[in-house]
């Protein structure tokens, strides 16, 4: 994907394996200004901290998205299935490939929470506060399916079948690209306080690492 980055780094979430990593990216804030200067036939060798600023920002406020959609990232992420299913629904300017639970049957790991948060009063969706709960339960629920997927697989069933006994809460791994401005979509939406707190924090460590990676341009696309 051109220009490699590498200062990529993870971060985990809630004592569990949740993780981001930004694997890869292609252009600059340069590269999206001249995207948009080739109209008029014109091209800069360096950024402009003045001139080229005041583009994007032109470029952003009145949704010429075009010159945004030329620079990209590549993301590493490692996630429960439950946030992964609410993140594949952003399909376009993006592409996503995932672990097949058809070809590996390595022993899986699952999500545990910190806190177990409560049922909002006022809401069909969200939390609000904390709820006392035993996570043991919880706990044994996860070995039972553990033991039970382990007997399958040693009966001989198929693992694409195997499979169905994991619940929701199993990690998943997938690599997610797309443009600078598929991203901002993304996190624009997932960033939000009223999304899920697992989704939210996946979206804001992408939102962290585009930051760092397009300064300029994720200023102000990022709403």
């Amino acid at each position: 994907m051109g220009q490699r980055h590498d200062q990529s780094r993870s971060k985990r979430f809630d004592g569990t394996m949740m993780k981001v990593e930004l694997i890869d990216k292609m252009g600059t804030d340069l590269s999206v200004v001249n995207a948009a200067r080739v109209s008029y036939a014109k091209t800069r060798e360096s950024f402009d901290d003045v001139k080229d600023e005041k583009l994007i920002k032109y470029l952003a406020e009145h949704e010429h998205w075009s010159p945004f959609a030329h620079a990209s990232m590549q993301f590493r992420i490692k996630a429960p299935i439950f946030v992964a299913r609410q993140l594949v629904k952003h399909q376009v300017g993006l592409v996503w490939n995932e672990v097949s639970r058809r070809y590996v049957d390595y022993e899986p790991e699952f999500y545990a929470p910190e806190v177990w948060r409560g049922r909002p009063k006022n809401s069909k969706q969200g939390s609000d506060g904390e709820v006392n709960t035993d996570g043991e339960y919880y706990n044994r629920y996860i070995n039972g399916c553990k033991v039970y997927y382990s007997l399958l697989l040693n009966e001989g069933v198929a693992p694409e079948q195997a499979r169905m006994v994991l619940p929701q809460s199993m990690m998943t791994e997938w690599y997610w690209s797309g443009t600078l401005y598929a991203f901002a979509r993304v996190c624009n939406l997932r960033c939000k306080p009223d999304t899920q707190k697992e989704t939210q924090d996946v979206a804001n460590e992408i939102d962290k690492l585009a930051d760092e990676a397009f300064p300029y341009c994720w200023m102000y696309l990022r709403k």
